[in-house]
């Protein structure tokens, strides 16, 4: 090799007299890597990839317009949630706020919104019920202190191992009690609690409204909403630009203020008078054993909710994906914060982050600003929220709920992988009959023993030849396919030959359950007087101790096609004589799978 060779450069090629000058390296358009994901460039259309314009600043106008879409989103669920969870619904906002100023501020995620949410409500109800609210904080506190341990010790990037069918099965999980709860503030209506009490008594309610004229207003108001909802951004000229929640929302107001309509609005107390930070006495319960349990409980399930969640928010958009370490970071700074001051646990909230990605925005200026409407709102306009009719919010959730459960998308995994399909439906199904933690484990689980059925894939073939039962294997052999392995072996033995010759060396994999079926049915078939071949997977083994130095010996003569392959051991042979010699088998090539 030449120096120039050997320095890794190269010779310049010529044809025609012309030398040849190395092409630009071509970069995907879009502004993508191969892989999907952004790199900075600009895309078609003269903006860069993440939703800036070309002079790489964001479009601050559309983050409002997020931001007040999220905000309009975000109020009904935080009253919601604190109201769910036995604590003044000032706790609810208090904890949205810090969802939107804490950790929508933190570079974790984009376009994640975070805040109380629903998936906790029965455990935080339980926990109040159990020991109070004043202890409540001290256990945020800690689970948000807990979580930025987490973080720090990067194990947050482990929740990126989740299939698309147990993302999509947990965001329609979510979509589907959710519409059925809002559909009962929509009439004005209080739900009965869990997601499939609400789904029963759907004919009572409607029986309730058809009876009630106020119940019957605000249902229309609500379903109002829900059409504007689909139908706004088909509106020519600029004014679908404006969030089809606030044209919803100045409906409600103004057919709340007609004479004559009586329908329920929101009620917001004094935010700062909510505030109990912990004191002496509830960090002193944190000798009791219940204290540290439910501790580590909310940090389990808010952890897991939260990148659950960034999971599925990063298949939504193709902006920057989520770091999930830093999220989780974030995450704990806000629980941390929520604790101290005596609110509700944080985690990120699929509802609320879909309305974030749905409403345009791309950076994290419009789930921060959310936060901020949060707390003008409820500090100095609380007025204002007195005016907003609460089945028109409920309109906006249902909305929310539908865009999440994506009924669409089940025909489709159905026809490209059906397999998925039931994965994603155990998912759905388990979430809305449990809670969220547990139909996500089970959809994992469920993802989990599908991989491994599929991964064990075995091939038997089997043919009689002369006085030969020959059984040729090939695939992965594992614990998953051993009733075939039986079935084979069995269908051998039954055959009545007086030879078997079991070819096992196109097999990849051969756990023990499978090896050890394989040489109890030829010890067995050999005390019976068969006579019995056992080819089996694997490099050759070697008798020489790896201390000794054998002699150097001359190279082998090339292998025959008629021999076994080098990677092929032969064991087990019987080397009983066999009547007639072996004369007529030793010209026939072994079977090799």
């Amino acid at each position: 090799m030449s120096g120039a060779h050997a320095r890794g450069r190269t010779r310049p090629t010529r044809s025609s007299g012309t030398s040849a000058k190395a092409a630009p390296v071509q970069r995907p358009a879009g502004g993508e890597t191969a892989g999907g994901r952004p790199t900075g460039g600009k895309p078609a259309g003269g903006k860069p990839a993440g939703g800036k314009p070309a002079g790489g600043r964001p479009d601050l106008a559309n983050e409002i317009t997020a931001s007040l879409v999220v905000f309009l989103v975000a109020l009904p669920l935080c009253i919601g949630v604190a109201v769910a969870s036995g604590v003044p619904a000032e706790l609810g906002i208090i904890s949205g706020v810090i969802g939107g100023l804490v950790v929508g501020a933190v570079r974790g995620s984009t376009l994640q919104v975070s805040g109380p949410a629903a998936g906790l409500a029965a455990l935080v109800a339980e926990t109040v019920l159990e020991h109070g609210v004043a202890m409540l904080g001290v256990i945020v506190l800690f689970s948000g202190i807990l979580q930025i341990v987490l973080g720090v010790v990067r194990l947050g990037r482990m929740f990126q191992a989740i299939s698309l069918a147990v993302v999509q099965g947990m965001l329609a999980g979510i979509g589907l009690p959710l519409m059925f709860s809002q559909a009962y503030p929509m009439a004005d209506a209080k739900a009965p609690g869990t997601p499939v009490e609400n789904m029963a008594g759907i004919p009572s309610l409607f029986a309730d409204i058809l009876t009630d004229p106020q119940a019957m207003i605000a249902t229309l108001l609500g379903a109002a909403t829900i059409v504007l909802s689909f139908l706004w951004k088909k509106v020519p000229g600029p004014a679908k630009r404006i969030p089809a929640a606030l044209v919803a929302v100045g409906i409600g107001i103004a057919v709340a203020a007609l004479p004559g309509v009586d329908v329920k609005t929101l009620q917001v107390g004094n935010l700062l008078a909510s505030v109990q930070v912990p004191g002496a006495e509830q960090f002193a319960g944190l000798a009791d054993a219940a204290v540290l349990t439910s501790i580590l409980t909310f940090t389990v399930i808010a952890s897991a909710e939260s990148l659950f969640t960034a999971a599925a928010v990063d298949r939504m958009h193709s902006g920057p994906r989520t770091r999930y370490n830093t999220e989780l970071i974030a995450q704990g700074a806000g629980n941390t914060v929520a604790g101290i001051l005596g609110a509700l646990p944080i985690t990120a909230v699929v509802a609320r982050s879909s309305a974030n990605v749905q409403a345009g925005a791309k950076t994290r200026i419009s789930r921060t600003l959310h936060g901020l409407w949060l707390l003008a709102f409820a500090l100095l306009l609380p007025q204002v929220l007195a005016l907003i009719p609460i089945s028109v919010l409920a309109g906006v959730l249902v909305h929310s709920g539908w865009k999440l459960f994506a009924p669409e998308e089940f025909p489709k995994m159905w026809r490209q992988d059906r397999g998925e399909f039931v994965v994603m439906t155990v998912t759905t199904l388990v979430i809305v009959a449990t809670a969220l933690l547990e139909g996500v484990l089970i959809g994992l689980a469920a993802g989990i023993v599908l991989a491994a059925l599929r991964m064990s894939r075995t091939v038997i073939r089997q043919h009689i030849e002369d006085d030969t039962a020959k059984v040729v294997m090939a695939g992965n052999a594992t614990f998953l396919r051993l009733p075939q392995v039986i079935e084979a072996l069995e269908s051998a033995a039954a055959s009545g030959k007086p030879r078997i010759r079991l070819d096992l060396t196109g097999v990849t994999h051969l756990d023990h359950a499978c090896r050890n079926q394989v040489e109890e049915f030829t010890a067995q078939q050999r005390g019976l007087g068969l006579r019995v071949e056992l080819l089996m997977p694997g490099p050759a083994k070697t008798d020489v101790p790896v201390a000794a130095a054998p002699e150097p010996t001359p190279t082998p003569a090339p292998i025959p096609r008629s021999a076994p392959g080098p990677d092929a051991e032969w064991f087990y042979l019987d080397t009983r004589p066999v009547p007639g010699g072996y004369d007529e088998y030793a010209e026939r090539p072994p079977l090799v799978g």
